[in-house]
């Protein structure tokens, strides 16, 4: 009887579920949403914009020397173009600071001989005058005005190569 009843209870199921799925799948809803859909809409897209042609570009730097190689390796060509500082020399005191800490503050004369007022980082003045020393790169006055003092400084140019360039100090207000 149990297995009857089992029978039975699967046979109904069955019926139930084959009742299910032989019903007509009814899609009218999202047939009429996909219809509307587009309404109301305006407007056009915009074309696209016109492909510009390659230009070519040539790579000539290989003409350039190369900045990984020294220009001047020759520690005789140092010695030919005769530059290079006093290394001998006594050191002035404004030599231990670089250029850029020191500040021309004023200047003074006295029997024809102009001197300029350089202030320290510390804060001490110092009267220099033509012939003295400044900065770290073998500065040496060559002129002095109301508004500026003018050196020249040898400079490292390469690994054994010393150049000349002139530098000055602003009266500072």
């Amino acid at each position: 009887m149990i297995r009857n009843l089992f029978l039975l209870v699967w046979f109904m199921s069955s019926l139930i579920g084959m009742t299910a799925c032989s019903s007509k799948n009814d899609y009218s809803d999202l047939e009429v949403f996909i219809g509307g859909s587009g309404d109301g809409l305006q407007g056009q897209v915009d074309s696209l914009p016109e492909v510009k042609p390659y230009q070519y570009f040539t790579y000539q730097a290989f003409d350039i020397a190369s900045p990984f190689v020294p220009r001047k390796n020759d520690q005789a060509q140092s010695m030919i173009s005769g530059i290079q500082p006093d290394l001998n020399r006594y050191k002035e005191v404004l030599e231990s600071y670089p250029l850029e800490s020191l500040s021309m503050v004023g200047s003074l004369q006295q029997n024809n001989v102009i001197f300029a007022l350089i202030k320290s980082p510390d804060g001490t003045l110092h009267r220099v005058k033509i012939g003295n020393h400044l900065g770290q790169n073998f500065g040496r006055i060559n002129h002095i005005s109301e508004s500026e003092v003018k050196l020249l400084e040898i400079v490292q140019d390469g690994v054994n190569d010393w150049t000349e360039r002139i530098s000055a100090l602003m009266l500072k207000d």
